[in-house]
């Protein structure tokens, strides 16, 4: 499948991919959003847009989506089944795809109950391995969920996330092999704390031929505090964060524990660079997009490739 997706291009060239993340404002800001977008240019090969995330209001994903486009750094652009309808959300990747958009990511969406507007209705009217399949039947058939037919499909490169450390863990390579069957061409993992379970998640997928099939990106968050860490472990929900990992952090000398998280995410990108199975690292370095200049380069990330 070719989308002209640079994030596709480097993974069928069989580049080890490195993918970031950008957070769109908490209004029209245009100038704080190329502020983030500075950092990430020419250090990764696409950056995630989030869409409403947390079930905060921001401003839209595809919006943002077209100025990172603008400022020289691929999107991808992320669409959660929490706000729209079919009709709504098909009416939007055609747009998307028309702007110059090539590559979505899959979502259903924090619930709306956790964000600013809890009394908001939630939309849900197909769920994230339904919405999946819609982009891959609009693509690679020509055909709206209705049955129609498109005049000019969009052939975007579709993603699509797992969480390798919500229970029961012996459930979630099955998920997963049900989003590549759905149409996911790549998966973005939850961020990564627990390293056991996911080498073990890997393994299985290995063993069902999974990664035969699919780009796994694993998701790396660097740590900035030992709060932060306290945080995840107790109030994300599907977050794993093992006490081996707080306790490193609480050992750091005084004034060195963000520089302790940041050295935790490097071992992990160069222990994911050998793992048979994954394609790549999704950095979420979350309102610290200032340090992915600092960790590409530590973890050898640099230059990526032209493709």
């Amino acid at each position: 499948m070719k989308s002209g997706s640079n994030l596709e291009k480097v993974l069928e060239a069989g580049h080890f991919a490195f993918t970031g993340e950008v957070g769109p404002p908490r209004g029209a800001n245009v100038e704080a959003l190329k502020e983030k977008i500075s950092h990430l240019k020419g250090m990764v090969d696409m950056a995630n847009i989030t869409d409403n995330q947390t079930a905060m209001v921001r401003m839209s994903s595809w919006g943002a989506g077209i100025i990172c486009q603008q400022e020289g750094v691929e999107p991808n652009y992320q669409m959660v089944c929490r706000d729209r309808n079919r009709l709504a959300m098909q009416a939007d990747i055609l747009g998307a795809y028309a702007l110059g958009l090539r590559n979505i990511l899959c979502l259903s969406g924090d619930h709306q109950m956790f964000g600013d507007h809890p009394n908001a209705k939630g939309v849900f009217d197909i769920d994230s391995m339904q919405l999946i399949n819609m982009v891959k039947t609009m693509r690679d058939e020509g055909k709206f969920l209705g049955g129609a037919d498109i005049d000019e499909p969009p052939k975007m490169f579709i993603g699509a996330a797992a969480n390798p450390f919500a229970e029961p863990f012996e459930w979630r390579v099955h998920r997963l092999a049900k989003k590549i069957n759905a149409g996911a061409d790549f998966i973005q993992t939850q961020c990564i704390y627990n390293m056991d379970k996911m080498r073990e998640w890997v393994k299985r997928a290995n063993d069902m031929g999974l990664t035969d099939k699919v780009y796994i990106l694993a998701g790396i968050t660097p740590m900035k505090s030992v709060g932060m860490a306290k945080y995840m472990k107790s109030k994300v929900p599907g977050m794993d964060v093992p006490d081996d990992v707080i306790k490193r952090l609480q050992g750091a000398p005084k004034g060195k524990v963000a520089e302790e998280g940041i050295k935790m995410a490097c071992e992990q990108i160069a222990e994911f660079k050998e793992m048979k199975g994954v394609a790549g690292v999704h950095l979420m370095a979350i309102e610290w997009e200032h340090k992915v200049p600092e960790i590409a380069e530590r973890a050898g990330m640099l230059p990526r490739p032209k493709v």
